[in-house]
C-alpha cells in the first residue's frame, strides 16, 4: 500500500520536555486511521510535527515519498494534507459562504471531487448559515464549516484533531456521520477523539500513545478484543 504519510523515529520537545519519543506512523492510500490517548499523551503535538507546527527533534517525515521533516505548514498542506486543528481555526470576522470558498482549489491530481455544492449538500445545516459570521455559529457549527473548508482543498489526506471534543451528542452524531461519508469518499484520514467505540467503527488501524510512545497498533477487531488495554490506557 502505497503510503501517503510515514514517520518515523519522530522525537520532538517543548524546551526540556520530551514529548514525542520514536513514534513510527504510517497513513497508506485511503486508510482511516484512529490516533487514541489520555490527554497529554502527545497526540496533538504527532499531528503538529507531522504539519511542520511543531518541528521534531529526531526522526523523519515523510510525505508520498518526500523527505518534508520540518517543512513549513504551507509546504506540507501543498501536497495534499488537510488539517482540522483542535479550536477550529475558522475566520470569524468572515461569512460561511467566505470561509468556504476562500479555500477552494483543486486537489494535487486535479480532483475537484468536494465543490462548493457538495459541502453544502454534505452540511445542511451551513447552508441555512452562509450569511452568518463565524463567531456566530455554535461551536458545533464551526466544527462543521472547519471540515467543510478542508474538504473544500480536495485533500488527500485529511487530519481531525478532536473531532467532537465538547459537542452536543447530536452534533456529534452528525460529525461522525459525515466522518463516515469522507471514508466512502476516499480520502485517508487520521482521526483524533476521545469515543473510542465511535473511532473503532470507522478506522481500519488505530494506534495508542501512552507518554510520547506508541503502546498499541493494530485493528478496530484486534484492539476490541483487548478490554483490559482499552481499560488501562483509554480509562474505559
Amino acid at each position: 500500500m502505497t503510503a501517503l504519510l510515514q514517520a518515523k523515529g519522530l522525537h520532538t520537545h517543548y524546551g526540556q520536555s520530551h514529548i514525542l519519543r520514536g513514534i513510527d506512523f504510517t497513513v497508506g492510500q485511503g486508510q482511516t486511521i484512529g490516533l487514541m490517548g489520555r490527554n497529554g499523551m502527545g497526540k496533538s503535538t504527532l499531528l503538529k510535527s507531522v504539519m511542520g507546527i511543531v518541528k521534531p527533534s529526531g526522526g523523519t517525515v515523510e510525505i508520498k515519498g518526500r523527505t518534508m521533516t520540518g517543512a513549513s505548514p504551507y509546504e506540507v498542506a501543498r501536497l495534499g494534507i488537510a488539517y482540522v486543528p483542535e479550536g477550529r481555526g475558522i475566520f470569524g470576522n468572515l461569512s460561511v459562504r467566505e470561509n468556504l470558498v476562500m479555500a477552494a482549489r483543486p486537489g494535487t491530481r486535479g480532483q475537484r471531487d468536494w465543490t462548493y455544492e457538495r459541502v453544502l449538500e454534505t452540511f445542511p445545516r451551513l447552508s441555512e448559515r452562509l450569511n452568518h459570521g463565524g463567531q456566530q455559529l455554535s461551536g458545533g457549527e464551526q466544527q462543521m464549516l472547519t471540515i467543510g473548508r478542508a474538504l473544500m482543498t480536495n485533500p488527500d489526506l485529511l487530519i481531525l484533531d478532536e473531532a467532537t471534543e465538547g459537542l452536543a451528542p447530536l452534533i456529534a452524531r452528525e460529525i461522525w456521520r459525515i466522518c463516515g461519508l469522507i471514508r466512502e469518499s476516499g480520502i485517508s484520514s487520521v482521526i483524533v477523539d476521545k469515543n473510542w467505540k465511535h473511532v473503532t467503527r470507522i478506522t481500519d488501524r488505530n494506534l495508542i500513545l501512552v507518554k510520547g510512545e506508541v503502546v498499541f497498533e493494530g485493528s478496530s477487531d484486534e484492539l476490541l478484543a483487548q478490554p483490559g488495554l482499552l481499560e488501562q490506557h483509554l480509562g474505559v
